[in-house]
């Protein structure tokens, strides 16, 4: 079943054109990676379709809802959640109290807030830093707790912006298992993208790529990663894991 609908999208600034007709589906409990240079347009187009921005063009509809243009606090409602690239906890609380926060602002009563809290951070490694200041914590850290957030509303479909970004080798891999283990085992649909090659052809069920705020291409990482444009426009000599 289709959960997220993308339909011929802009969004200009200015005059310049940053998201230009773009559409894609999402099926329920797929991965779908979206690549591209840097400028290409992708953080726009989350930005839209999260409800950060309002399309000047095209539709987005989750779970068959015309969800385009609502604020996004009422996208969250409706099942679906971001990440963002500068994490801006709450830093004078705790790494619970955060996730406590993110827990009432999707829905949660205030009662069993810090329960479900408490789970979540768990969930995603972060129990050895769950009582201490959010302002404290390290990168790696940081990137869980953004992403405690957005799990905090128990959303159909995740949206996720560089969630590896700034992450070593080793720091990146148990993320990795850990948004397998989302989809594979809560059947979260998710939306990520990401400059790491590597996690990119690990996680992605297909790929689209955006160049100048228009799609280039999309399908299968095997076959986008070889597509003559996509070498050309962004992938140039980079590793992508893919024998020739």
């Amino acid at each position: 079943m289709t959960l997220l609908t993308v339909e011929g999208v802009s969004k200009s600034f200015r005059g310049l054109r940053a998201v230009d007709d773009v559409g894609f589906e999402v099926t329920e409990g797929s991965v779908l990676g979206i690549i591209g240079p840097n400028g290409a347009g992708k953080t726009t187009l989350f930005n839209v379709v999260a409800g950060a921005l309002t399309p000047d063009s095209g539709a987005v509809h989750l779970g068959g809802r015309d969800i385009t243009g609502l604020p996004p606090h009422r996208i969250t409602a409706a099942g679906m959640a971001r990440t963002f690239q500068l994490m801006k906890p709450f830093v004078s609380m705790s790494v619970l109290d955060n996730v406590a926060v993110a827990v009432m602002a999707g829905g949660g009563s205030r009662r069993t807030a810090r329960t479900v809290a408490a789970e979540i951070v768990e969930r995603v490694g972060l129990g050895q830093w769950r009582d201490q200041r959010s302002d404290g914590l390290p990168t790696a850290a940081l990137k869980r707790l953004e992403l405690a957030r957005a799990l905090a509303g128990r959303p159909r479909v995740l949206l996720l912006d560089e969630v590896l970004a700034g992450l070593v080798p080793a720091e990146r891999a148990p993320v990795m298992e850990l948004l397998e283990d989302l989809r594979e085992n809560e059947g979260t649909t998710l939306v990520f993208v990401e400059h790491i090659m590597a996690a990119v052809m690990r996680l992605s069920d297909s790929v689209l790529v955006l160049d100048m705020g228009r799609v280039l291409t999309s399908g299968p990482p095997a076959e986008v990663v070889r597509d003559p444009r996509v070498i050309e426009a962004y992938l140039g000599e980079e590793p992508t894991g893919v024998e020739s």
